[in-house]
């Protein structure tokens, strides 16, 4: 395999991450295949899945329109060939005053450059 295409998941894995910070949706869309998954950890204990891009854009976006404090740290991420493992921790304000952190972990499956399947896990 070669490393260009090793480093390709890893890359727009990153991309996608830095449109997060900035609350971008649509460039965080760039980054999913038009056949997305996304598993949730809520609501405990089993999770959600969204599927397609569009309903997983949805998703970020309302997340994100809930929550516009939310930010994500990318702690440490690896991958090879077409997985990528990223640990990540995401702080948000409940109330004023009131930082709340929590820390995860995203497993996900590239597909042609694309995100194609996010797992999204975190501690409860």
């Amino acid at each position: 395999m070669k490393m260009s295409r090793v480093e390709l998941g890893i890359r727009g894995a990153l991309q996608f991450y830095e449109a997060f910070k900035g609350h971008d949706v649509a460039g965080m869309g760039q980054w999913l295949s038009d056949d997305c998954l996304l598993e949730t950890s809520e609501p405990a204990p089993d999770g959600r899945v969204v599927l397609g891009k569009e309903a997983v854009m949805r998703y970020w976006q309302d997340l994100l329109r809930e929550s516009p404090q939310v930010q994500i740290e990318i702690e440490d991420i690896f991958g090879m060939g077409m997985r990528v493992v990223a640990r990540r921790r995401m702080t948000w304000v409940e109330a004023p005053g009131a930082q709340k952190s929590v820390r995860g972990v995203d497993i996900l499956r590239i597909k042609n450059g694309l995100i194609s399947e996010i797992l999204a896990y975190q501690k409860g």
